[in-house]
């Protein structure tokens, strides 16, 4: 497992990886905003062709944009991040593809959501994302969408505080897995 833009502050123990989330990161291209940031933590392992990757999350989300959840990346250009993200006062399911530039889609979580867990699988060209808020129930699909699928990927756990002084996150049972 590795980093990239490793948080000052964060432990694992067994199946739980906690991290104090640094205020002033995220990932985003251009797009509405006209700025670039690559500065989230993203806590993983470089994977070739098909992949699967699962994990559990809870979080403090307090500020306009604290996020946390699961992300695929190429390059600087090339990623996906699905999560839960803190927007306009209520956590929502977000995700974020960048190819170039970044698009942006939320949905609305059921009230009283404080725990979700996310499935990503990339077959091919295809990555399919799906979640639960409940233990044991049927997982939902988020969204299907492209990523070029001769790229190796960093596939792991991320988390961003854009605004704010950041938050703490802890991700239970994260699972990397290549498919052949």
């Amino acid at each position: 497992m590795q980093w990239l833009n490793e948080p000052a502050s964060w432990q694992r123990t067994d199946d739980v990886l906690k991290v104090n989330v640094d205020p002033g990161t995220d990932f985003w291209r251009v797009t509405g905003y006209g700025y670039i940031r690559d500065s989230g933590h993203v806590y993983g392992e470089v994977v070739a062709g098909d992949l699967d990757v699962a994990v559990r999350l809870r979080g403090n989300y307090a500020t306009q944009y604290d996020q946390a959840g699961i992300m695929l990346r190429a390059d600087e250009r090339t990623w996906l991040k699905t999560g839960v993200e803190f927007f306009e006062g209520r956590l929502r399911l977000s995700t974020v593809l960048t190819l170039g530039l970044s698009s942006w889609a939320v949905a609305d979580l059921p009230e009283g959501t404080d725990e979700i867990s996310l499935r990503v699988s990339r077959r091919n060209d295809a990555v399919e994302i799906r979640y639960t808020t409940a233990v044991g129930g049927t997982p939902e699909l988020a969204a299907l969408v492209f990523l070029p699928p001769d790229r190796e990927l960093l596939a792991g756990a991320m988390c961003a505080a854009p605004d704010g002084t950041g938050f703490s996150v802890s991700f239970h049972d994260l699972r990397i897995a290549a498919r052949d």
